[in-house]
């Protein structure tokens, strides 16, 4: 059954709930812990809560932590109505003119990509909302998240003029193309579309234990989480891709809303979230695979998904293989890699001269004794 909660935010697409689900339920029993040490949008945490398991998940990128946190415990409805309809009555007695400042402040992407009355809500709500402490505040963050941008011709869910709901592309490009296609943005209605985003999100939604996430880098993770040590049963993750995508450049406009700079940011995150020598990329790999390793028990099994620019099959399998020996030294491949392709990356629509990822591989380990 295809949840509602699990569209909560498009980011991080290429790991779609029934990947998790079916590797959850092959290699893991009720009650076994499962780890994802790059959670993305915690579809793997989500999916393990829901098939019983306990859930811990991890990712360095603010947007995943986010996401992922906002999942991690099922919310409740009632909550999240009643701090939406406290929020608007906060933003009634705030000064316009105040707020007007604050956007004229920004440059002028913002101002050509929102409706000015939808920019002055969503620049209340960056301010108001406690996202990292309060759990109906990180789960309303994680709606506007999933509705931030996007393409107005397709659907009236998304707050912004016309774009990409995966990456946020480079203001400067964004002016352009909009100019090209004299393209201006529609007024949103912030508060009343985040009720409905709830209502239908939260609907017939069963109920479910929490799950735990944090915001680290996946090579602390035995530090950070010193309570499962030996304890996992399954780890079911997909780092990030050889040479495919920068996160923190393609969700910079997301790293906004949550407190960062009002243009695209590099290595201010992580310096690993973009490797283009394979050299340099799986010796990260192999440094987080050694890094959760301490969690594991000796029985566990390691399913990843990965992908690739530039590489070709066999030597991402002997690569991979390669790097979690390295940590598993008897870690041995249950059946051979399954490939999937990659069809209608939708930023082809923006930037049709764009290359990417092409297939994936699916990855089962038996860690071994």
């Amino acid at each position: 059954m295809k949840l509602p909660l699990q569209a909560i935010c498009p980011y991080f697409a290429m790991f779609p709930e029934e990947f998790a689900r079916q590797h959850i339920a092959a290699y893991s029993k009720s009650g076994d812990w499962i780890y994802d040490p790059f959670c993305g949008r915690g579809t793997s945490i989500l999916q393990a809560l829901l098939l019983g398991r306990n859930a811990a998940g991890s990712d360095i990128n603010p947007v995943a932590f986010c996401v992922s946190q906002a999942k991690a415990r099922r919310p409740q409805k009632l909550r999240i109505v009643k701090r939406i309809r406290e929020l608007e009555e906060l933003l009634a007695n705030e000064n316009p003119t105040l707020l007007d400042r604050y956007c004229a402040q920004l440059p002028a992407f913002f101002r050509r990509a929102f409706y000015p009355t939808t920019l002055r809500e969503l620049l209340f709500l960056r301010k108001g909302l406690d996202w990292r402490n309060r759990h109906a505040d990180c789960f309303i963050t994680a709606l506007i998240l999933g509705s931030l941008h996007g393409e107005m011709d397709k659907s009236h869910a998304y707050f912004s003029n016309q774009m990409p709901r995966t990456i946020c592309l480079k203001p400067e490009y964004s002016l352009r193309f909009w100019d090209k296609q004299r393209l201006f943005p529609k007024k949103r209605r912030v508060f009343e579309m985040l009720r409905n985003k709830a209502d239908y999100r939260l609907k017939n939604l069963p109920d479910y234990p929490s799950g735990t996430v944090r915001q680290i880098d996946a090579r602390k993770a035995a530090k950070h989480f010193p309570n499962l040590h030996n304890r996992i049963s399954l780890m079911i993750t997909s780092p990030p891709y050889l040479n495919v995508t920068r996160y923190e450049e393609d969700q910079w406009l997301r790293l906004w809303f949550l407190g960062g700079a009002a243009k695209p940011t590099y290595g201010t995150i992580s310096k690993d979230d973009r490797h283009s020598s394979p050299k340099l990329y799986w010796a990260f790999l192999e440094d987080s695979w050694r890094g959760v390793a301490p969690l594991l028990k000796d029985s566990a099994r390691i399913v990843i998904r990965l992908g690739a620019s530039g590489l070709c099959e066999e030597e991402m399998e002997a690569q991979l293989e390669n790097s979690v020996r390295s940590a598993f030294p008897a870690a041995k491949l249950l059946k051979p890699p399954k490939r999937s392709s990659i069809v209608g990356r939708q930023t082809r629509n923006f930037l049709p001269s764009s290359s990417g990822c092409l297939y994936e591989l699916d990855f089962v380990f038996e860690v071994g004794p």
